[in-house]
């Protein structure tokens, strides 16, 4: 690889991103997203502008809402991107954090819009049905985390960062968790995390084998460039089959997002874009922050080169994107 060379991902973040508003100010001004919504609302049966614009049910945070949610703006500021840049940038790869990896999909026509939506729509009632117990981020390594999570009944949901593991169980047992690891490290945090239930552990298995009959009715192509799998921390392979099986056991395994960034850096990629969702305590669109960004940086710090990292999650951050394409 040249020096000059770009080798850019498309990222896509999962549940926890979604907020009021969102994709509000990409539909005010662009009837391309108009359309994304209303094809949303066509294959789901419900007014995705209506929920993603205004929740007047507060509905939002529903595991069975939340991801086709996030998955149709993921695929809206994708679009506006790709109408706004004259040059836009062509990814070698791209990934997603749980939920995102369905966008990934998409991005790289492995799995159409629509397919994604009824998938995710599906996936999301399933988990919320059969969803138990909590999740909490603690601020230890895999090596710590592991033993405390098995005492206490708990599974690992999660490998942000190697100093970030996430863990799922019954309240009870999360609570008994946190205090042992309060007494054994003090300096350390046990953050509980707004779920329906313990995603990505054993409490998932029966959601994942009715979800298996969704991947079944679902066209999966090979993908268009290399995806990564939350499931194995490494890139999907190109038959379909093999997709489907790896997003059935995502459901009930550790999403290995250290894994996949890693990946990512030794295959050479020094271009990370995050497309869609948007965290913190601000107001619409226009005040959020990227859902990925921390920990993307955090755990390319030490890279050489470090890898530039972009947002395009709303339409100021979108156009600042399309404009610095060359």
């Amino acid at each position: 690889m040249s020096d000059n060379e770009q080798r850019a991902i498309f990222i896509f973040p999962g549940q926890g991103s979604q907020y009021p508003g969102i994709g509000s100010d990409l539909s005010a001004e662009f009837d391309s997203v108009r359309k994304i919504y209303q094809q949303a609302s066509d294959v789901l049966g419900y007014d995705m502008a209506k929920l993603s614009f205004e929740d007047p049910d507060q509905q939002i945070n529903l595991t069975r809402f939340t991801q086709p949610l996030l998955l149709t703006h993921h695929i809206a500021c994708l679009t506006v991107y790709r109408e706004l840049a004259e040059n836009p940038i062509v990814p070698v790869m791209s990934g997603g954090h749980s939920l995102g990896e369905y966008s990934a999909l998409v991005a790289a026509e492995a799995l159409s819009y629509e397919d994604a939506l009824k998938l995710v729509s599906r996936r999301g009632e399933l988990m919320g049905t059969h969803g138990e117990g909590e999740m909490a981020a603690l601020t230890v390594d895999l090596e710590i985390a592991q033993p405390l999570s098995d005492k206490h009944f708990c599974g690992i949901a999660g490998l942000n960062l190697p100093d970030q593991t996430v863990v799922g169980g019954a309240t009870a047992d999360l609570d008994a968790l946190s205090e042992e690891m309060a007494e054994l490290y003090p300096k350390k945090r046990a953050v509980r995390l707004k779920t329906e239930g313990a995603f990505h552990t054993y409490y998932m298995v029966t959601a994942a084998r009715e979800f298996r009959k969704e991947l079944d009715k679902v066209e999966i192509k090979q993908p268009g460039l290399k995806v990564l799998s939350n499931y194995t921390g490494g890139f999907h392979q190109a038959d379909a089959e093999t997709i489907k099986s790896r997003l059935f056991f995502q459901l009930f395994h550790p999403v290995n997002w250290v894994g996949c960034l890693q990946s990512a850096l030794d295959d050479g990629v020094n271009l990370f874009v995050e497309f869609g969702g948007g965290i913190g305590s601000g107001e619409g669109p226009a005040e959020k922050r990227p859902n990925l960004e921390g920990i993307i940086k955090k755990f390319t710090r030490r890279a050489k080169p470090r890898p530039e990292y972009m947002p395009a999650i709303n339409i100021e951050s979108i156009k600042a994107v399309a404009e610095s394409t060359p």
